[in-house]
């Protein structure tokens, strides 16, 4: 165990230094099930998948026209004998002389080598007048185009997304072997928090950041364990039965250095302490450590620190468990259109609100207020600004680093 109390412990941590001992503390979780495609959104793969058969399974029209056999470098016409829609071909081989009308996705019939854009040919009751400069194999899709038969098609570890899904549905795949679900849990603490729908008491405010994790944690399907109070004893009790019962605790509350902030000293008594507070603004009092096999992350209070932490330290330890690898956020520069205040001696990650120009171009701009409580400036952010930790503050329309919460931004206005 270690001693929280210690000079080492007093010291802040680098960000960097942060995300390397987690990350080699951690080892992904074992064990796989076998689950429904539909479910699989999120999920790890397991295993490899190959495709089954040739994607597409057979030559189809890329568009709307009419299907023949073309001849080169002059006009031709053709007879209309029929035609082929998507899941209704036309059942004949072209014969020479004719053609069928066709649209977009639909078996091409035998003899067919091209098709011709609807646009492009003049029809004249049962004829068809075709320009020149056709050639074979314009405007259709060959079997195995996107994938051929035994090809690979995902493999571990890979986290399968929507169009991940799609893919393995269009080979005909409902089934995949997946790693098995983390088992999270979370909780906050302190006596001041009130649950939604109770009327506030003196002093007392609601439980935001239960709500805010669950969002957070929504495609791990987390446990939430509810409120727990200032008390000790009880705090140590629940947190000894989570961590026999889940691969990952999360706390909300008590790591500062208050005298009712018991969850480092409980983390010290029963587990192992890897860090304590760190080089970061918002959240410098966070705690990570083990107790047994389960992974404890101690978040500070504050609702933009718990935020923030969860972003940098807890999303990519739960993609590491989870085996899904290790990953990183995606950051970039853009001009700032703001003045920003810092001072030297912590990394921070300023709310900012990043938005696209009808240039292209990229801005970012302060979303408010930065305070640790300020829980609105998060809500307008859709990024943070990325300022190292020996920044002294940015003048307007310097450049800075941004990471975006999502990949849809801001619209500029008009």
């Amino acid at each position: 165990m270690s001693d929280v109390c210690s000079p080492v412990s007093r010291q802040l941590l680098p960000v960097e230094d942060a995300l390397h001992r987690i990350s080699s503390s951690l080892e992904p979780v074992h064990g796989s099930e076998q689950i429904t495609l539909k479910s699989a959104l999120h999920r790890v793969l397991a295993e490899p998948l190959h495709a089954p058969a040739d994607i597409p399974g057979f030559s189809n029209a890329s568009m709307d026209g009419y299907a023949c056999r073309c001849e080169k470098d002059q006009p031709f016409q053709r007879r209309l004998v029929g035609a082929s829609l998507a899941g209704h071909p036309y059942r004949k081989d072209l014969r020479p002389g004719e053609c069928i009308r066709i649209f977009t996705g639909a078996m091409l019939p035998g003899e067919a080598d091209c098709v011709a854009m609807q646009e492009h040919v003049e029809v004249d009751g049962d004829i068809v007048h075709f320009p020149g400069n056709f050639q074979p194999g314009q405007n259709i899709r060959l079997p195995g185009e996107d994938i051929a038969r035994g090809q690979l098609l995902l493999q571990p570890p890979k986290k399968l997304s929507a169009m991940d899904l799609g893919l393995l549905a269009s080979a005909g795949i409902c089934h995949v072997r997946v790693k098995r679900p983390l088992k999270i849990a979370f909780l906050s603490t302190g006596d001041e928090l009130t649950a939604l729908g109770q009327p506030l008491g003196p002093g007392r405010i609601y439980d935001s950041n239960r709500y805010t994790l669950s969002g957070l944690l929504a495609e791990y399907a987390a446990a939430d364990l509810g409120v727990v109070g200032d008390d000790k004893d009880s705090l140590r009790q629940c947190i000894v039965d989570a961590a026999g019962n889940y691969d990952v605790l999360i706390t909300t509350g008590g790591a500062s250095v208050g005298d009712a902030d018991y969850i480092a000293e409980i983390l010290g008594e029963i587990g192992q302490v890897d860090f304590w507070k760190i080089a970061m603004k918002p959240g410098k009092p966070l705690a990570y450590g083990k107790i047994g096999q389960c992974c404890f992350f101690g978040l500070p209070g504050n609702p933009a620190s718990v935020i923030a932490t969860f972003h940098q330290f807890v999303a990519p330890a739960l993609d590491l468990l989870s085996g899904a690898g290790k990953t990183r956020p995606l950051r970039f520069k853009v001009r700032c259109s703001s003045a920003l205040q810092k001072a030297p001696g912590r990394q921070e990650f300023q709310r900012g609100i990043l938005t696209r120009h009808d240039d292209g171009e990229l801005t970012v701009t302060s979303a408010g207020k930065q305070g640790s409580h300020i829980l609105s400036a998060v809500s307008r952010a859709n990024c943070y600004i990325v300022l190292a930790d020996d920044c002294t503050g940015t003048e307007k329309g310097e450049w800075v680093v941004v990471e975006p919460f999502s990949t849809r931004l801001q619209e500029a206005e008009k």
